[in-house]
């Protein structure tokens, strides 16, 4: 029982070599599934996520079961995501071409012809969006935009947006002005 608990079963180069092409592969076949990334998953994406984990674990393990084997191996998932991310943070063209680039799908307050269609997105995830970022409907929208890490950014027209603390205190001030400039005008 010990042996088979501590002696990894297969070459250790040959564990890294099989994580890391496994790691290319997801990532590959998640740039070429679309920008929802993991940042909105549904259930489907999560059904996916749970079978596609079980689906490579034999690429990355092979015939070890070894605890040994399974810490290599989960070593080395997490050294080559560590890499992968530093040198995405730091490369904005490698980042570009691993992660895509922003797609509008709202432009002044109209829906992008086709763009919702183009990312697998409903318009009742949008609206949502836009609900969470305080809009009504994509009609107070100036720009949403689903980033390549998934997450649906909205801009509201400046019509639309909340009041900042700034703007009541501005607010304040004024108001203060106008109680002043009144109250020096009653005793004139």
């Amino acid at each position: 029982m010990w042996h088979d608990l501590a002696v990894v079963q297969i070459p250790i180069v040959e564990k890294i070599l099989r994580t890391v092409a496994v790691y290319a592969l997801v990532l590959v076949l998640f740039r070429v599934a679309g920008k929802r990334g993991l940042a909105q998953l549904n259930t489907f994406d999560m059904v996916v996520v749970f079978l596609l984990s079980n689906v490579v674990q034999n690429a990355i393990i092979g015939n070890d079961n070894s605890l040994f084997g399974g810490a290599i191996g989960a070593v080395t998932l997490i050294a080559v995501n560590s890499v992968v991310t530093r040198w995405l943070a730091r490369d904005p063209r490698a980042a570009r071409l691993l992660e895509g680039t922003p797609t509008t799908v709202v432009r002044d307050g109209k829906l992008v012809p086709g763009a919702l269609h183009e990312l697998a997105l409903r318009p009742s995830e949008l609206e949502h969006a836009i609900r969470v970022q305080n809009g009504d409907s994509v009609t107070d929208v100036a720009r949403a935009r689903l980033e390549p890490d998934g997450q649906l950014l909205v801009t509201l027209k400046a019509s639309e947006q909340s009041a900042t603390r700034g703007d009541v205190e501005d607010l304040r001030r004024r108001l203060e002005t106008i109680e002043r400039l009144l109250t020096e005008r009653g005793r004139a």
